[in-house]
Protein backbone atom coordinates (compact mmCIF):
# COMPACT_ATOMS: atom_id res chain seq x y z
CA UNK A 1 0.00 0.00 0.00
CA UNK A 2 1.03 3.55 -0.71
CA UNK A 3 -0.46 6.64 0.88
CA UNK A 4 -0.21 9.91 -1.01
CA UNK A 5 -0.92 13.33 0.44
CA UNK A 6 -0.90 16.40 -1.78
CA UNK A 7 -0.40 19.97 -0.65
CA UNK A 8 0.38 23.36 -2.10
CA UNK A 9 -2.78 24.12 -4.00
CA UNK A 10 -4.55 27.45 -3.75
CA UNK A 11 -5.66 30.54 -5.57
CA UNK A 12 -3.37 32.54 -7.84
CA UNK A 13 -3.72 35.16 -10.52
CA UNK A 14 -2.87 34.36 -14.12
CA UNK A 15 0.87 34.47 -14.66
CA UNK A 16 1.58 33.42 -11.10
CA UNK A 17 3.23 30.29 -9.73
CA UNK A 18 2.45 27.46 -7.34
CA UNK A 19 4.39 24.40 -6.23
CA UNK A 20 2.48 21.24 -5.46
CA UNK A 21 3.96 18.59 -3.21
CA UNK A 22 3.01 14.95 -2.81
CA UNK A 23 4.32 13.04 0.18
CA UNK A 24 4.37 9.27 -0.19
CA UNK A 25 4.51 6.62 2.49
CA UNK A 26 4.04 2.88 2.86
CA UNK A 27 6.21 1.50 0.07
CA UNK A 28 9.70 2.10 -1.23
CA UNK A 29 9.32 5.45 -2.93
CA UNK A 30 12.38 4.96 -5.09
CA UNK A 31 10.72 1.99 -6.81
CA UNK A 32 7.70 3.96 -7.97
CA UNK A 33 6.96 5.94 -11.07
CA UNK A 34 5.05 9.07 -10.07
CA UNK A 35 2.60 11.27 -11.90
CA UNK A 36 0.34 14.28 -11.66
CA UNK A 37 -3.13 14.41 -13.16
CA UNK A 38 -5.84 17.04 -13.03
CA UNK A 39 -9.58 17.23 -13.39
CA UNK A 40 -11.49 20.40 -14.18
CA UNK A 41 -15.24 20.73 -13.49
CA UNK A 42 -17.25 18.83 -16.07
CA UNK A 43 -14.16 17.33 -17.67
CA UNK A 44 -12.37 14.01 -17.52
CA UNK A 45 -9.21 13.53 -15.53
CA UNK A 46 -6.19 14.28 -17.70
CA UNK A 47 -2.48 13.56 -17.52
CA UNK A 48 -0.21 16.47 -16.60
CA UNK A 49 3.29 15.13 -15.89
CA UNK A 50 5.15 11.98 -14.88
CA UNK A 51 8.61 11.08 -13.66
CA UNK A 52 10.50 7.80 -13.58
CA UNK A 53 11.94 6.26 -10.43
CA UNK A 54 15.39 7.62 -11.25
CA UNK A 55 14.07 11.03 -12.34
CA UNK A 56 15.88 10.46 -15.63
CA UNK A 57 12.65 10.33 -17.64
CA UNK A 58 10.07 13.08 -17.42
CA UNK A 59 6.90 13.43 -19.44
CA UNK A 60 4.51 16.35 -19.89
CA UNK A 61 1.29 16.98 -21.65
CA UNK A 62 1.74 19.54 -24.43
CA UNK A 63 -0.29 22.28 -22.75
CA UNK A 64 2.12 22.53 -19.79
CA UNK A 65 5.48 22.03 -21.48
CA UNK A 66 7.80 24.91 -20.70
CA UNK A 67 5.65 26.03 -17.77
CA UNK A 68 5.48 23.04 -15.40
CA UNK A 69 8.36 21.01 -13.99
CA UNK A 70 8.06 17.68 -12.20
CA UNK A 71 10.77 16.57 -9.79
CA UNK A 72 11.27 14.16 -6.91
CA UNK A 73 13.27 14.02 -3.70
CA UNK A 74 13.87 10.42 -2.70
CA UNK A 75 15.24 11.38 0.70
CA UNK A 76 11.93 13.08 1.49
CA UNK A 77 9.69 10.59 -0.35
CA UNK A 78 8.15 13.54 -2.12
CA UNK A 79 7.33 14.47 -5.68
CA UNK A 80 6.81 18.08 -6.74
CA UNK A 81 5.07 19.94 -9.51
CA UNK A 82 6.37 23.45 -10.03
CA UNK A 83 3.81 25.41 -12.01
CA UNK A 84 4.81 28.73 -13.55
CA UNK A 85 2.96 31.17 -15.78
CA UNK A 86 -0.34 29.70 -14.71
CA UNK A 87 -3.39 30.22 -16.89
CA UNK A 88 -7.11 30.12 -16.06
CA UNK A 89 -7.38 26.87 -18.02
CA UNK A 90 -5.02 25.26 -15.49
CA UNK A 91 -7.79 25.51 -12.89
CA UNK A 92 -8.54 22.00 -11.66
CA UNK A 93 -8.15 19.54 -8.85
CA UNK A 94 -4.64 18.14 -9.11
CA UNK A 95 -3.99 14.53 -8.15
CA UNK A 96 -0.76 12.77 -7.36
CA UNK A 97 -0.45 9.13 -8.38
CA UNK A 98 2.02 6.27 -7.90
CA UNK A 99 2.74 3.41 -10.25
CA UNK A 100 4.71 0.19 -10.05
CA UNK A 101 5.82 1.03 -13.58
CA UNK A 102 9.15 2.55 -12.61
CA UNK A 103 9.72 4.24 -15.98
CA UNK A 104 6.74 6.54 -15.47
CA UNK A 105 3.68 6.72 -17.70
CA UNK A 106 0.99 9.09 -18.93
CA UNK A 107 -1.71 6.42 -18.71
CA UNK A 108 -3.99 6.74 -15.70
CA UNK A 109 -4.75 3.02 -15.79
CA UNK A 110 -1.11 2.26 -15.00
CA UNK A 111 -1.30 3.99 -11.64
CA UNK A 112 -2.21 1.96 -8.60
CA UNK A 113 -2.45 4.63 -5.93
CA UNK A 114 -3.97 8.08 -5.89
CA UNK A 115 -4.04 11.00 -3.51
CA UNK A 116 -7.15 12.93 -2.51
CA UNK A 117 -6.32 15.91 -4.69
CA UNK A 118 -5.59 19.58 -4.13
CA UNK A 119 -7.50 22.45 -5.70
CA UNK A 120 -5.71 24.93 -7.95
CA UNK A 121 -7.65 28.01 -9.02
CA UNK A 122 -6.21 30.52 -11.48
CA UNK A 123 -8.08 33.78 -11.97
CA UNK A 124 -7.79 35.96 -15.05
Amino acid sequence: QVQLVESGGGWVQAGGSLRLSCAASGRTFSRLGMGWFRQAPGKEREFVAAISWSAYNKYYTDSVKGRFTISRDTAKNTVYLQMNNLKPEDTAVYYCAASGLVTGTSKAGEYDYWGQGTQVTVSS
